[in-house]
């Protein structure tokens, strides 16, 4: 917990830049995802350790240089510090060779295309899919479903859209170019790598892989306070050899130190710069995707809860809901909420609430009270419990006594 930042203090006025950074230096990385029905998971990780903040404080730190944050494939699609940016030049080196699918399909059938892409936006950068489509095809009609202008999942771009796509992600994955910032609709706005890094990163040589490698898991490790290998392969995504090799490495510098988890199978390791706090006092409600419990079976191993993404579940199959954020209070994980924000009525609507067998009796009184939180940071009026859940009368309670 004191790891992941839930052990240090909340700031007594509006938080600032340096809290963010504060932020992205205990946990390493902030999972992006398009899911918008409360708010965007990259947005929550700061909430849920600062409390209410002003997300333009975001927007400063990934589109306005000198950039805090950047985009690539961390674990999964994240911001990053610029600096870990280049512990990931190895991942985009092998880009070429490991293209699959769309991407390897274009590399075949328009070999001239990503360095056509790379000279429109060298001359007008940075732009959207959309921009670099009409630039290249000026003459070319849109798509009747209009996909060109808005498609955060580009799942219906076709012909010369869907082609500049793909280059722009292969260049993505290969670190020619990155996301200078995002639309309104949450898509890239692409650039040239060298005009989003940082000059000094940008410039900086390549580490070998090894050395590179090395550098991810020490950001794991010291993210998670105390994991097994598994736990910090994941962090950042890496083979099982290159995790291996790393925590190997590391453990015989004194880095890393192996210790024995109650309740673990597997033997796990220390970070040597872990803080012990004698107890953790914190209430947030957690994104799906933050770094606290995005590797499942830790989260369970942890907090004895099976957390399940259910959006791609069919409703009438869904145990808990569609957008389920677990709620903390201090050590434990106590309950979860399936939550939407709406926006025209100015309501957060409590679409299902569950207590874990393990909650304490006032459960309901902290959920209420971080909801209202939570709902007074995104502007909106109220909370309205509307669905099921074995904690959705007592928390309708709850709400209204308050």
């Amino acid at each position: 917990m004191a790891a992941q930042g839930f052990a240090d203090p909340v700031p007594a006025g509006a938080p600032t830049l340096r809290h963010l950074q504060r932020v992205v230096d205990r946990v390493g990385l902030l999972q992006l995802d398009s899911v918008n029905v409360v708010a965007r998971s990259h947005l929550w990780p700061l909430y849920s350790r600062l409390g209410p903040y002003d997300v333009d404080l975001l927007r400063r730190a990934t589109a306005v240089r000198p950039r805090r944050l950047v985009e690539y494939w961390a674990h999964e699609a994240s911001l990053v510090p610029p600096a870990t940016h280049r512990l990931l030049r190895w991942r985009m080196a092998r880009a070429a060779d490991e293209a699959w699918g769309r991407y390897r399909r274009v590399l075949v059938e328009h070999p001239r295309l990503p360095d056509d892409v790379l000279g429109v936006l060298a001359a007008a950068g940075p732009l959207t899919t959309a921009q670099v489509t009409a630039r290249l095809h000026p003459g070319a009609a849109r798509s009747p479903a209009g996909s060109w202008m808005v498609a955060p999942s580009e799942a219906v771009l076709a012909g010369p859209a869907r082609d500049v796509k793909a280059a722009l992600e292969m260049l993505f994955w290969a670190g020619r170019v990155s996301a200078a910032d995002r639309t309104a609709q949450f898509e890239r706005r692409y650039d040239l790598v060298e005009r989003v890094l940082p000059p000094d990163v940008a410039a900086a040589p390549d580490p070998p892989e090894d050395e590179a490698v090395r550098g991810l898991v020490e950001v794991s490790a010291r993210a998670l306070g105390v994991a097994t290998e598994p736990h910090l392969r994941d962090y950042f995504r890496l083979r099982p050899e290159q995790s291996r090799a790393a925590v190997g490495a590391l453990v015989e510098e004194g880095v890393l130190l192996p210790v024995d988890v109650r309740g673990w199978r597997r033997p796990a390791l220390l970070h040597r710069d872990a803080t012990f706090p004698r107890r953790v006092r914190a209430r947030a409600l957690l994104s799906p995707f933050d770094s606290l419990v995005f590797e499942r079976s830790r989260t369970e191993d942890l907090f004895g809860v099976r957390l399940k993404l259910e959006i791609y579940t069919p409703a009438e199959q869904r145990a808990h809901g569609y957008y389920v954020l677990p709620l903390l209070l201090d050590d434990a994980l106590v309950a979860r909420v399936d939550l939407k924000a709406d926006r025209a009525a100015g309501l957060l609507r409590v679409q299902a609430a569950w207590r874990e067998p393990h909650a304490p009796d006032d459960v309901a009184e902290h959920l209420a009270a971080e909801l209202r939180v939570v709902a007074g940071w995104l502007g909106l009026d109220d909370v309205l419990v509307v669905g099921r859940g074995d904690l959705a009368p007592a928390l309708g309670a709850a709400l209204a006594d308050g």
